[in-house]
């Protein structure tokens, strides 16, 4: 009897609590949002995985001796694979668009600043019952506004380690939901003239220009913030193996290889994080609920530089490539040219948005740096 006892307790079944059983659901959910509505099933496929495993009584897959547990602890802890994304998404992206037309910095830079907005509205949100974030997890939660889920990850597992399975799950589920959140934003802020706007075609960029394009992207950043050049270093090495024409067989591994592994351990090891404990709480919801604000704030405060660089040009920026400031490369700027095509058809912008794409990769990273380096330890 004793042993049918013992039996009986050992089972998932006795062990199963409703907190556990939420988060298998959400899990679930993520899967299916990837398999079926294709909402970043590269890294919703892995993450809702990685919440079914952790989530599972008894198995402790997710725990510090686990197998998830040790590559979150290996990979995220330290860093490692966020840089390692950074490296892949360098040698994946054509930074020709930015080079032809440095002026869509501004367009990248004006995105962050659903950043800085959310960093005080969640420090104000401490005033409501049950929020208590702190500076280090108020930066965390902001840095959702850059759209870039390996940032995101970057600076939670340094400055909010507890809080990194929702961070990373806002971050990337607020990624897969750009083309919905985006186009309502856009339409509301611009007139159909300024949609219907026809951007002149972009000079040729040489071959000169894109491999000396990350040795100046980095050195300014080694000289003018250093604590952003993990990311942005790993970001200049891997457009540079992309760009310098002799090494294939390294990019090709950086765009192909290392990437998708890294991209399957990276989102096993964030779904272990989505375990009921952790994540069933209010502040979650907060974090949620800011992610979706910085979003909306980053996407509208593109489109109104957008704007004010469309009249300053007297009418030869269309506005709605601002929105691609956002970090969420290449869909925020598909979306872009979406949106424009709704109004003209055979205007296409989606060069003309890579740019101000490319530069929200980049101000993301800095934006990164920069609370590093103003809140860090």
């Amino acid at each position: 009897m004793d042993e049918i006892q013992q039996l009986w307790l050992s089972t998932g079944i006795a062990n199963l609590d409703w907190g556990q059983a939420l988060m298998m659901g959400v899990g679930c959910l993520l899967i299916y949002l990837a398999l079926v509505k294709k909402f970043e099933p590269l890294l919703l496929v892995p993450i809702g995985f990685g919440a079914l495993l952790c989530n599972i009584p008894v198995a402790g897959i997710g725990g510090p001796d686990g197998l998830i547990g040790q590559v979150y602890h290996v990979g995220i802890e330290s860093g490692a694979f966020p840089l390692l994304i950074f490296m892949g998404v360098g040698a994946l992206t054509d930074f020709s668009a930015l080079i032809a037309r440095p002026s869509t910095l501004l367009l990248g830079a004006a995105a962050q600043f659903g950043i800085f907005a959310t960093l005080i509205g969640a420090v104000l949100l401490n005033g409501l019952p049950g929020f208590d974030f702190t500076m280090k997890e108020a930066a965390s939660i902001a840095i959702i506004g850059g759209a870039d889920g390996p940032t995101a990850i970057f600076l939670a597992s340094r400055l909010a380690p507890d809080m990194l399975g929702a961070i990373a799950v806002a971050a990337y589920s607020y990624m897969a939901l750009v083309p919905i959140i985006q186009p309502p934003i856009m339409r509301a802020l611009t007139t159909q003239k300024e949609r219907a706007v026809v951007m002149e075609q972009m000079r040729p960029v040489s071959r000169l220009e894109r491999i000396l394009f990350p040795f100046v992207v980095l050195i300014l950043c080694a000289l003018l913030l250093p604590s952003a050049a993990p990311l942005i270093g790993m970001l200049t090495f891997g457009n540079l193996l992309r760009e310098a024409g002799v090494v294939e067989r390294l990019s090709r591994a950086a765009q192909n290889e290392i990437i998708n592994i890294v991209t399957i351990l990276l989102g096993l090891a964030v779904g272990s994080k989505l375990s009921a404990d952790k994540f069933l709480n209010l502040e979650t919801l907060g974090i949620l609920l800011l992610g979706a604000f910085a979003f909306c704030i980053g996407t509208a405060a593109g489109v109104v530089m957008g704007k004010i660089m469309c009249y300053a040009t007297g009418g030869k920026v269309n506005p709605l490539i601002g929105a691609a400031g956002v970090s969420a490369v290449p869909m925020a700027a598909r979306v872009a040219n979406k949106v424009g095509q709704e109004t003209d058809p055979h205007n296409f912008l989606l060069m003309h948005a890579m740019g101000p794409n490319v530069a929200g990769v980049i101000g993301s990273a800095v934006a990164a740096g920069l609370l590093l380096a103003l809140i860090g330890p």
